[in-house]
């Protein structure tokens, strides 16, 4: 495995690029820290879109069975942002509306 900081591998990704394509990995570090890992993609791994697919809804069941990640039950509720603003509404206009309001029914 070859060993490179992030500003060589920024200064020369085409050539890291070119040995990871042969089979290398590399390992990026950061002051002497490992940050990342750039490998070779397997045969079959990510060589089309689908196979992607698979990998990623492999990853999400494995993380879901882990009880690493949950998906949501249910939809987004958008309708929590309320109403759009009207085109060309100005948002000073509404804060000082908003603000008029509450001083009208006695919030504060």
């Amino acid at each position: 495995m070859i060993q490179a900081t992030i500003s060589q591998v920024k200064n020369s990704l085409s050539a890291y690029l070119r040995r990871v394509r042969s089979g290398e990995s590399v390992l990026v570090l950061d002051r002497k820290t490992p940050v990342a890992r750039i490998i070779p993609v397997g045969r079959g791994q990510g060589s089309t879109p689908e196979a992607d697919d698979v990998d990623e809804s492999a990853r999400i069941a494995r993380l879901e069975r882990a009880g690493i990640l949950s998906r949501r039950s249910h939809e987004s509720p958008l309708n929590v942002l309320g109403e759009p603003f009207p085109s060309g509404a100005r948002i000073l206009d509404a804060l000082l509306e908003e603000r008029a309001e509450e001083r009208r029914d006695g919030r504060r």
